[in-house]
């Protein structure tokens, strides 16, 4: 079976070490990996991870292509990747950047509001969300943060209303340490959510429980790697004992049909 990680973070290799020490200091976590793009590949080669999605976030607009066209280049390198571009509130030509990139072969947009400094549902960012809207185009977004308002699920669900053709990914179960408050506002709307930064947070059984209250056709597989070890995040997940349905949907057919890889 196919195993498609949809959350992982890749640094060139000159900088990567600085970056994974900076997103650790972030999240006061130590990390797992040096975030290059040939120790994701080695360390899903040993696992059986087929494939990954592949970003990094431009914390200025001024970062915004040097990361896109980096991102680019590793996915035209490796087979096993498909990329998405960032993009920043602060960023004035979003839509002719976004169709660069796309251009380029990248599949989606990931923006991260608590590093990027903005609001998720910022009217800066409307005019790149009606693109995507128009172009179905996904867009994968960190949610949830008890320490800042910019990604607080209610955002999303904001979000959702108004632009409700999106193919919106809420990263960690739609609320990262706020995961039981992210229910009272996405439980019910139209978007994706993914598994990535959870479990060590909230055990395996809520985990499971989660994947139940939503519903396995919305849930994606991630692991936000250089955060955690992918070898224990896949363990984890497969230790869910799902039904062999609930796991197809959940490694592979969601993100196929995100990705527009479905015949």
């Amino acid at each position: 079976m196919d195993i498609i990680d949809f959350h992982v973070h890749i640094y060139p290799d000159k900088i990567a070490e600085r970056a994974v020490e900076s997103v650790g200091d972030f999240y006061n976590l130590k990390m797992n990996g040096n975030g290059t793009a040939e120790t994701v590949l080695q360390c899903d080669k040993n696992i059986g991870v087929t494939n990954c999605v592949v970003h990094s976030v431009a914390v200025s607009a001024s970062r915004v292509e040097t990361i896109n066209d980096y991102i680019a280049s590793e996915c035209e390198k490796h087979k096993e990747f498909y990329g998405f571009g960032t993009m920043h509130a602060d960023y004035d030509n979003k839509i002719e950047e976004t169709n660069r990139f796309l251009k380029l072969g990248l599949k989606g947009v990931k923006i991260h509001p608590d590093t990027q400094l903005f609001n998720m549902d910022d009217e800066r960012m409307f005019e790149l969300y009606d693109f995507l809207q128009q172009t179905k185009t996904p867009i994968l977004i960190h949610t949830g943060d008890y320490r800042y308002d910019y990604s607080h699920p209610r955002r999303l669900k904001n979000l959702l209303k108004q632009f409700p053709d999106l193919i919106a990914i809420g990263a960690h179960f739609g609320g990262w340490s706020v995961f039981d408050l992210a229910i009272e506002y996405l439980k019910d709307e139209k978007c994706y959510l993914d598994t990535s930064s959870s479990f060590p947070m909230i055990g395996l059984k809520r985990a499971k429980e989660l994947i139940r209250l939503y519903g396995a056709e919305r849930i994606v597989y991630g692991t936000d790697f250089p955060m955690w070890n992918p070898q224990k995040s896949l363990e984890d997940f497969m230790s869910l004992n799902l039904t062999d349905d609930e796991n197809e949907l959940i490694l592979n057919k969601n993100a196929k049909k995100i990705l527009k890889l479905e015949k």
